[in-house]
């Protein structure tokens, strides 16, 4: 949307209009993941938190909105791995705006916020609840007032921190005309939602009162209490994404509703995939990914958005049929039918690095651990595995296995010279039905609930999630060394139907920033 010129203050303004599509209403949005997020309510436990040590931490939060390190229980070590847990349940709810709010709107919304913190304790037992504003937002206001705000790269390029999201290279896309998926060929939409509100709790209830009082239901944790409306401008939730992260919750999930692959789904695994993603080492502490931290932009401590960052969120649809190597149904005794690829130690090479960084069970070679260490190789050990330099030999050729594990991808350009993440993730499992309905999707899956992948990430730009989700192909790799396509990471088996990014203000600026500027 290009930029409005701003009428001086004492002329009476039209409202700027944010966006003129139409959207689902608030409760067919809502409507899908309440379903879902009952069921996993009846399989899901409360955790038991060990009481935080510095009780004066925990009655501040930190003005980097996604920092809840200090509300949440240290690490554990489990199997030689330190893993943390963040919250059992995050929402994503996102939403647009007839028209750019007003000063007195910036008010209504922090004190809504307030009000939220005032009724819910800030803590996993509570409700975090953190802002993030898209494109079309920053968009919406002068040119000379968003540039001045928004952190530039110092690479030398002058791009600034927040860029559309980009179809990724193995997205469904005419970007991408060879790319074609197994089961689900869903083109990826590039959304331009106006806000995202992150919701997250150890209690289902809490997640799904918050979006709903948001939403105008006037009553939170039981009690009346006014939702906000604004004088400028009315806000319309688009959708609602849950999602869950709790040891055990997939394969309950997986046997609950008899899926093929469920045997095989391992039952301390936090993910669909049989794998724990939690480990400490693969992800950078929050304030690490911010715009002042990071060192890679020049947004400095003092300016405006020193501690903000730009979340990406995206929807994923997971083919687990294909990872599993096993048909949709059961043979005629009832039990599930595997391929030659369903080995444990080929798709933990696929997950990790190659060649397998853990042994199958000794009694099931389809199965194996589900904790691994999220071990960084270097930058260059993609591109080594993609020419079979020490990996193991193909049976079928006896030659070097040509494979990349998904982490050797990532880590291309994930970390910096010191090895250090600098991302910060906040992904985990869905089951629900959403974008179960349009083209790509066969016929027996249609309007039925299916695993996903909730993906959000916070990094310093958006220009680095880009570079790291190409590196995540890693194609240019594939095509130079000559591996197969079937040897690449997890490429196969994710498709993305949504992609977008937002921006995430500091705290102090969290509710509709910049207005007051205006």
């Amino acid at each position: 949307m290009a930029h409005e010129a701003r009428l001086p203050v004492h002329v009476p303004e039209p409202k700027r209009r944010l966006s003129r599509r139409r959207f689902l209403t608030t409760t067919g949005a809502m409507a899908g993941v309440l379903s879902s997020m009952e069921m996993l309510d009846q399989l899901a436990w409360v955790p038991k938190r060990l009481a935080l040590a510095d009780d004066a931490a925990a009655a501040a939060p930190s003005d980097v909105q996604f920092d809840v390190d200090a509300f949440i229980p240290p690490a554990q070590t489990i199997n030689g791995v330190q893993v943390r847990f963040g919250p059992v349940y995050t929402l994503f709810a996102t939403a647009n705006l007839d028209f750019l709010p007003i000063a007195s709107d910036q008010t209504r919304l922090e004190n809504a916020l307030r009000t939220i913190e005032s009724v819910y304790p800030w803590s996993p037992s509570g409700v975090f609840t953190h802002v993030a504003y898209g494109g079309p937002y920053w968009n919406a206001f002068p040119t000379s007032l968003s540039t001045a705000a928004i952190p530039r790269l110092t690479d030398g390029s002058g791009r600034f921190v927040q860029a559309p999201a980009v179809p990724g290279p193995t997205d469904v896309h005419p970007n991408n005309p060879s790319i074609t998926k197994d089961r689900f060929n869903v083109r990826v939409q590039l959304e331009s939602n106006v806000m995202l509100f992150t919701i997250r709790s150890d209690i289902r209830a809490n997640t799904v009162d918050v979006a709903n009082w948001l939403a105008g239901s006037n009553r939170l944790a039981g009690r009346s209490i006014a939702s906000p409306t604004f004088v400028s401008t009315n806000m319309t939730f688009t959708s609602f994404r849950a999602m869950f992260v709790q040891a055990g919750l997939p394969r309950q999930v997986a046997d609950q509703n008899g899926f093929s692959f469920a045997s095989v789904v391992n039952p301390a695994s936090t993910m669909w995939m049989s794998f724990l993603d939690q480990q400490v080492a693969g992800s950078a502490p929050a304030a690490r990914v911010t715009f002042a931290g990071s060192g890679l932009t020049d947004g400095t401590a003092g300016r405006y958005l020193d501690n903000g960052a730009i979340q990406h969120l995206s929807h994923v649809i997971q083919d687990l049929h294909q990872f599993y190597d096993v048909d949709e149904a059961l043979d005629a005794n009832g039990h599930p039918v595997f391929g030659d690829d369903a080995e444990f130690e080929e798709k933990v090479q696929y997950m990790f690095h190659a060649p397998p960084v853990a042994q199958s069970d000794p009694n099931n070679d389809l199965t194996g651990p589900a904790v691994l260490p999220n071990d960084f190789r270097g930058t260059g050990y993609a591109a080594q595995t993609a020419q079979g330099i020490g990996t193991n030999i193909d049976p079928d050729t006896g030659q070097p296995e040509r494979r990349m594990g998904h982490l050797s991808t990532l880590q291309r350009s994930s970390r910096d010279g010191q090895g250090r993440p600098l991302h910060l993730r906040l992904d985990g499992p869905g089951f629900d039905n959403f974008d179960m309905n349009v083209t790509g999707i066969p016929t027996r899956f249609r309007n039925k609930s299916h695993p996903k992948l909730q993906f959000s990430v916070f990094v310093p730009s958006s220009a680095f999630f880009e570079d790291m989700r190409r590196n995540q192909a890693s194609l240019d790799l594939q095509q130079r060394f000559g591996s197969n396509p079937d040897d690449n990471g997890l490429e196969r088996f994710l498709t993305a139907t949504r992609r977008q990014n937002f921006l995430v203000p500091p705290r102090r600026h969290r509710a509709f920033p910049l207005l007051e500027l205006t």
